[in-house]
């Protein structure tokens, strides 16, 4: 028994090794979801725990802080950290995790929350980021990636931040909101008119830029806010077009095979094909909310099929042992059932030699 007993910590201790460095094998099966308010049961870690996933990516909202009082704010993680459906994904499931507006510490907010610097500390504890991250001292943001698996078999996340640098959104009058934009099921904020604008910066573009240039299978881009839909009136990269249309020039520029985009924050699913001016097309999986719904769903002239208003998560499986792997997109709902997918090899989102 006793010998059983150090075998088992042994094989615990290379676990831990091996997830610390980012050298874990390529996941097969990855699991994401946004939109979780910690005062609320939720029920869809059940099925989320079910499916023991090799990894599950948090992509913004992961609670609903809203405040300029730390401790409320540190209380906030506190109870969803004590929820028995997270703390059992916890413990089988590696996580990794980006913040929105609402874990960020206030609705819509960029650059000029005042209390920015606290809050990442806090959401950063919370998600147990190491004391040496650079996502704990980066002047301009929490951004930052993973690389899983070797070779041929690579998954890169790549995990931007929209908060921390964001520059000031362009919004219509109360006026046009409600007689105009609300009648449509859009939100109040339009493309910003002012040159050089962005939710990056400069920094952080050179970064991204860098990354995406890293050999790797697949490029996970896991964005806290809809990426590929032109516009909805809410939070999106469609305010910030040169940001937009700069990630597309890269992807073209050097060539970037297999990238994918999952995204949270709107509270309801949906998959997006974009191939605008692009060698292959992109596809975003939206998935929102673990908790929080959204009946009047926006306008997306990119969305493939229907959307959904019911909580959700979405699944990335990938399956390695074809000669030309099989990704399988899925959103799922409340009893892990599907909703929507999206099927395609990995050779049609890879045409550079």
């Amino acid at each position: 028994m006793k010998q059983l007993l150090k075998t088992l910590k042994y094989s615990a201790l290379l676990l831990t090794i091996v997830i610390s460095s980012g050298a874990m094998a390529a996941p097969s099966k990855i699991l994401f979801g946004s939109c979780g308010h910690q005062d609320k049961d939720i029920p869809i870690f059940n099925a989320i725990n079910k499916e023991q996933s090799d990894l599950f990516i948090f992509l913004g909202d992961n609670i609903y802080g809203d405040t300029n009082d730390m401790a409320v704010l540190k209380n906030k993680y506190q109870r969803l950290g004590a929820k028995l459906g997270f703390k059992a994904l916890r413990a089988q499931t590696p996580i990794i995790a980006m913040w929105d507006d609402h874990d960020y510490g206030q609705n819509d907010a960029g650059k000029e929350y005042p209390h920015k610097e606290a809050s990442r500390q806090i959401m950063l504890d919370f998600w147990q980021e190491p004391a040496n991250s650079a996502r704990r001292t980066r002047p301009d943001g929490i951004y930052t990636s993973y690389m899983y698996g070797e070779g041929e078999q690579t998954v890169q996340v790549i995990m931007p931040d929209l908060r921390f640098n964001r520059d000031t959104l362009n919004s219509v009058s109360e006026l046009e909101y409600y007689t105009k934009r609300k009648l449509n099921n859009q939100g109040p904020y339009s493309p910003t008119e002012v040159k050089g604008a962005s939710m990056l910066g400069e920094a952080q573009w050179q970064w991204l830029e860098a990354e995406l240039k890293k050999p790797a299978a697949i490029k996970l881009i896991a964005s806290s806010l809809q990426l590929l839909p032109d516009f909805t009136g809410w939070e999106s990269w469609a305010n910030f077009p040169e940001d937009r249309n700069r990630l597309f020039a890269l992807i073209k520029k050097h060539q970037v095979n297999g990238v994918i985009i999952i995204s949270g924050d709107t509270h309801w699913g949906e998959i997006s094909r974009y191939q605008q001016n692009l060698d292959y097309p992109l596809i975003e999986m939206t998935s929102s909310g673990l908790t929080e719904k959204w009946k009047d769903v926006s306008p997306n002239q990119h969305r493939v099929g229907n959307y959904t208003h019911n909580v959700n998560y979405g699944d990335l499986s990938i399956d390695w042992q074809q000669v030309d792997p099989a990704i399988s997109l899925k959103l799922k709902g409340i009893e892990g059932q599907v909703i929507m997918q999206s099927d395609f090899s990995l050779s049609s989102i890879s045409p550079y030699k």
